[in-house]
């Protein structure tokens, strides 16, 4: 007879055993596939599968619950997964967002992502927030927005789901309230004088803010190692052309540290960087970077010609506003 003891032992094991192997199984069929090779990622973790010989894709793999993408190709989905998840996904690539549908355990929590995904799209969403005048009214519409999104889940999702996703919006709606309470503090700054600059110019010498008194200023903020920075150099030279002999001067202020001297001296050489080229002296704490409270870049400023700030966090040069802020400006 055994004895209520190994009973227990034999029940305790019987349920880590099935708790350890309990793994994510996944499954996708893709039309117009453009690769045999997928991926589920998230960060730290990355899922390669390969298509079988039928060219669908299968696999059975370890997860921690929460958000991870399905990655083909150049698109991706949102997806969650856990280790009870049992989810058959099927799609035209052609088409991603509008084509993609789950079935199987864990098919609503990934259709209301995928539903999401197709919302996000619509901007005019976020329009009554980004046009906040103030602190208390982009509270106001942030807290009204949230609201809403979390009316509309479905009664039927996972409530570790619910959880998650409730602190991925409450995450995201802070980034951007930090983001616009920085932009009111900024507006702050329009129409009082800027704070100076005398930085090393890659021509040689040293060049300040009052020798280009007379003249409008649009400063860039950048460093060599900025990805979004360097995006943004091919519209800047486009602008600088298109102004060219203006009362306009296109300033460059690189906020690479010293001891990366001569790779900015380099690169400014080999991509034939036009306008003025200047070095901060002391990359992010220079006191230029620190008068406009810089903590990201690209950032761009532009200053009148009397070296009063016209816009402390003006137009990129790939912002079709840019043209029509300096249009009404510039002669």
């Amino acid at each position: 007879m055994t004895s209520n003891k190994t009973l227990t032992s034999l029940i305790v094991a019987g349920i880590f055993s099935l708790s350890a192997n309990a793994q994510a199984k996944f499954s996708a069929k893709i039309v117009n596939k453009p690769t045999d090779t997928i991926y589920v990622k998230a960060r730290g973790f990355s899922q390669m599968i390969v298509a079988d010989k039928k060219g669908n894709f299968n696999a059975t793999f370890n997860v921690t619950d929460g958000m991870y993408k399905l990655e083909v190709e150049e698109q991706y989905a949102d997806l969650y997964l856990t280790n009870t998840s049992d989810l058959q996904i099927a799609l035209d690539y052609k088409d991603f967002d509008n084509t993609i549908k789950f079935k199987g355990k864990g098919a609503n929590e990934n259709t209301f992502l995928a539903a999401e995904t197709l919302k996000q799209a619509d901007q005019t969403k976020f329009e009554p927030m980004l046009k906040a005048e103030n602190l208390e009214v982009l509270n106001a519409e942030v807290a009204k927005f949230k609201e809403g999104v979390f009316a509309s889940m479905p009664k039927n999702l996972e409530a570790g789901f619910v959880t998650k996703y409730k602190s991925i919006v409450e995450k995201d709606m802070k980034g951007m309230v930090d983001y616009l309470a920085a932009a009111f503090e900024m507006k702050k700054l329009n129409g009082t004088v800027s704070p100076s600059f005398n930085y090393e110019n890659h021509k040689g010498g040293f060049t300040s803010l009052e020798s280009l008194k007379g003249k409008y200023v649009y400063v860039d903020v950048w460093a060599t190692w900025c990805g979004p920075c360097r995006q943004e150099i091919p519209f800047l030279q486009k602008t600088e052309a298109a102004y060219h002999g203006k009362n306009i001067e296109f300033v460059s202020i690189s906020i690479d540290v010293m001891k990366d001297k001569e790779k900015w001296n380099k690169f400014v050489t080999e991509k034939n960087l036009g306008g003025i080229q200047l070095l901060a002296d002391k990359d992010w704490k220079s006191d230029f970077v620190q008068g406009y409270k810089i903590n990201g870049i690209p950032r761009f400023i532009l200053i009148s010609p009397e070296g009063k700030i016209v816009n402390a966090d003006a137009p990129r040069p790939s912002s079709p506003e840019l043209v029509t802020l300096l249009d009404s400006l510039v002669k």
